[in-house]
């Protein structure tokens, strides 16, 4: 019977991820992935693995793409209402 499970270990995340267990939890440390400590052992959300894998944004991602596309439009904004007209 196929159970889905809403929390990992770190073992099952490094193999979900495809990375040794020592990244998962460099991953942990440097903030990149949110693990919740139970125990001597951490635990990871279904959804923090999806947005390991890149398959969901999170919100430091959005963050980091809203302000990449007003950076942009501050430099390009002519530009791009020129290339718009085309």
């Amino acid at each position: 019977m196929n159970e889905i499970k809403d929390f990992f270990s770190t073992a099952e995340a490094a193999k979900i991820l495809r990375v040794s267990r020592i990244a998962v939890f460099k991953r942990i440390r440097s903030g990149e992935i949110t693990a919740m400590k139970v125990g001597r052992n951490y635990v990871i959300s279904k959804e923090e693995i999806t947005k390991a894998l890149g398959l969901a944004l999170g919100e430091k991602s959005k963050e980091r793409i809203d302000r990449t596309v007003r950076r942009a439009i501050k430099q390009y904004g002519e530009t791009f209402r020129k290339l718009g007209k085309e």
